[in-house]
Parts: C-alpha cells; structure tokens; sequence
C-alpha cells in the first residue's frame, strides 16, 4: 500500500500567461522554410483609432502563431499593407524570396465593420484564401481563426492554433489545493475549470473535447481519504462523480469512442487497470499482477495500451493489447531509476515519459515496440507530464527550477518532438502539472 500511495504522489506533485513567449535559443535546424509576410493593417481614415489597434493586436498575435511553427515558417518584419487588397506587386515580393502575403483590410456591413483577410501565393501569382469576419467577436479567437485557416491551406493539415490546453494548479496558493485551468495553446487566456477547494489530479480530455476527466482526492469522517474520479462538462462546468469505490479511482482516459475509460481502481487491494463504460459503469479488468499497473494511455485506434507498472520492482513502461486481460504484455523501457507518464504520439508510433536519471526527471521518447529510445532534455530543470499535440509537432511538459532550499518553480512548456524547447506557457501562476491538450471549438 505503501508503493501504491508513493505512486499515487507522484503523480499528483509530479501561471498568468504572457502574451509573447520567452524563447529559448538552442539553435535551428537546416530545413528550407516558407517565408510569409503578414502585413500590417492599412490605416484607412474612415476606421476609427481603437479598431485599427485591435486589428493590430490581431495580426499580432498571427505573427506570434505562425512563429511556433518555426521549422516550417520564417515570419518576415511587418510592412504596411495597401489599401486595394489585390493590388499584390508579386515580382517585388519574389525578389525578397517571399513565399505566402497576408493582407487585411476593413469592410462595413449592415453597420458592422468586418476584417477582410486574404492569403496570396506569390509563386503561384494567385489569392489562395479570402475571408470576412466581423470585427465583434474576441481578438484572441479573430487571431487564431486566420491563422488557422492559412495554416490548412498552405500546408494542407490542421495546425494547434485552435487547440486549448488543460492543466492543474495551485494558483490561488491556499494550501493544500489545486485546482484545474484551461488556456490557449499559446498560454493566454487562463481560466479557472473547478472550484473544489482541494486537491485535484490527472486530467484527460475526451475526444470531442467537451469533457474532461479528472480525480480528486476527497476526505470525509466517514470513509477517510478517497481518490475519486469526476467527469467535467467543458461547456457548463458542471463536474459529476462517475468512480468512486475505495482507495484510487484515477488514473483515467478516454477511448477513442469516447464511449469508455481506462482508469485504475484499488478497491480489490492491488492498483490495477479497467475499461470502464462511463453510460454504465460496467468493468472489465485489464491486468492482473501483484504489482501495480497505473497511468495508461491508449492508440487512437484501440489496439495498443502503455501504462506504467511496478512488475520489475520499480516503475517502468509497458505495452499491452487492452483487449482482454494480460495480452500481450510487454516490457519497453529500461532507462532511468524509474519512469512516469507514458503518452503515445497522435498515430500511436511514439511514446514520450520521464525517467528519473542523474538526480532528476528528465524527458525520452521510444518507439512504442521498444525500439529507438531518445533523450529530449538535458540541462533543463526536471522536466515530466509530457504530452503530444494533436498534429503530433508538438510536445508540452512541465519544468521545475529549485531556486532555493525552501522554493522551487514549476511552469508549462511547450517543445518541437525533436526536443528543441520553443518556450514557457506559463509564468506566476503557481505549480503547473498535468497539462493535457485538447481541441477547442473555432469560428
């Protein structure tokens, strides 16, 4: 019981976000990279002052997109656009070898002033994308939206512009409480989930990205500590008990159907593994073992699980068939005191964790049959609770600095999958862990 706690801990102690990221220079690969120009607003005298600077801030924040994105796009200085949007002079833009322009401009309809977007191929010699969006609705979401868009077209896949990231925190600094918190992908736009006024663990986010599941580690006279386990409604915030027999319910996510979790539950003695219908609440049991089995993650297609498991005496990472119970079980990873965290890559190729070597945590990725392990970080804090974008491109963790004896940082970071560190989500808002990405709703 003892071991099943520890692990429990560590997962549990395994952020006002700025505007612009504090970029970490490591260096930039040799790749050839689109160059795009996104050209300032044009200042029409008949826009009023305060809509020219939202449009500012908007195409701001565009810039900021497309520079996470480094190893594909090379944002070009910002020039001033012209009023007529199709008047493109392509032989003057090809002579700065400049691949894709952006150009904004306004419009009134019916009384409302709509930002009018087009994408130019300056090879092609051609408009790629045209779009009105009225001027009303949230800068951050306008931003995100263009960038999204240019994104698909030009690359022809969907990017994380769109996407959030959930994360729990202790924010508030009361102690003992931690509460969960939702941001853009960028680390703007923080909002507070829950309001339990306790502790709260382990988030995953359904595939749809309307709920999110997380535990809470409750405490009544009558039944002692419990770790129970709740569903969220992203939209309405309302959060419901859908676990909570004795000792750990935590530990859950998603199938792909999002019909179903994969959690841990200990109310037979041992932490092991269930598939567990959440209209239902009927089990069935995945492993069996005298050690415990905690933390899964599962392919998008079912096929594969990877959890983490004591069987060697010591937390490693496992693979299984999650089908039936103990099929094929398998031992992948052998670096390291001790791991955590396993999460697979969007096609299930990949798995990312943290290994506990040299004194502190520190990220790896490995091919999910065992082969073709890799360091990520080194020299960077103590670094867990990785987690892969949808698009696969990206990879957020959290990172501890020890400032003292007594206090020590954990912020959101977000890396490219090769471990080059694009910088910090998160800043002066506490403990950061357990952030998880989902997709969010665009307009």
């Amino acid at each position: 019981m003892k071991f099943i706690l520890s692990l429990s801990i560590f997962f549990t102690i395994n952020c006002f976000a700025q505007n612009g990221l504090t970029v970490v220079a490591v260096g930039e690969a040799e790749v050839v990279k689109e160059k795009i120009l996104i050209e300032s607003a044009y200042k029409d005298a008949s826009v009023k002052a305060i809509d020219l600077k939202k449009i500012d801030k908007i195409l701001n924040i565009v810039r900021n997109d497309f520079r996470f994105y480094a190893n594909y796009f090379h944002v070009l200085p910002k020039m001033i656009g012209q009023k007529d949007l199709n008047d493109v002079s392509y032989t003057a833009l090809k002579s700065r070898e400049v691949n894709y322009l952006i150009r904004t401009g306004t419009k009134r309809v019916a009384n409302q002033l709509t930002l009018e977007v087009k994408l130019f191929g300056i090879n092609e010699e051609k408009e790629l994308l045209s779009r009105s969006i009225p001027l009303a609705l949230d800068i951050r979401e306008i931003a995100h939206s263009i960038s999204d868009s240019t994104y698909k077209k030009i690359v022809g896949k969907e990017p994380v512009f769109l996407h959030k990231i959930v994360f729990v925190s202790d924010a508030k600094r009361r102690s003992g409480t931690k509460e969960l918190y939702i941001m853009d992908f960028d680390g703007a736009n923080i909002k507070q989930l829950t309001r339990h006024g306790g502790i709260v663990i382990s988030p995953a986010v359904s595939p749809d990205g309307r709920s999110i599941l997380y535990s809470l580690i409750d405490e009544t006279k009558k039944r002692g500590r419990n770790i129970n386990l709740r569903l969220l409604d992203v939209k309405t915030k309302k959060s419901r008990l859908i676990s909570s027999k004795k000792g750990i319910n935590s530990g859950g996510v998603f199938t792909s159907d999002g019909k179903s979790i994969i959690l841990t539950l200990s109310h037979q003695g041992n932490a092991e593994l269930y598939k567990m219908s959440i209209a239902t609440g009927a089990l069935q049991r995945l492993t069996k073992h005298g050690a415990p089995d905690v933390d899964p993650s599962i392919t998008s297609d079912g096929s594969l699980m990877t959890f983490l498991s004591g069987r060697p005496g010591k937390p490693m990472i496992y693979t299984m068939n999650p089908l039936s119970i103990e099929n094929k079980v398998k031992r992948i990873s052998y670096v390291g005191k001790f791991n955590a965290t396993p999460r697979f890559s969007p096609d299930g190729r990949e798995i990312v964790f943290s290994s506990w070597l040299d004194s502190r945590f520190d990220l790896f990725k490995i091919n999910s049959d065992g082969s073709g392990l890799g360091r990520l970080t080194k020299d960077f804090g103590s670094n867990e609770d990785p987690d892969y974008s949808k698009d696969g491109q990206f990879i957020i963790f959290t990172s501890q600095r020890v400032l003292s004896q007594r206090k020590a940082i954990q912020n959101v970071y977000i890396m490219d999958t090769e471990g080059k560190v694009i910088g910090s989500l998160t800043e002066n808002f506490g403990k950061c862990i357990s952030p998880r990405w989902f997709k969010s709703l665009k307009i």
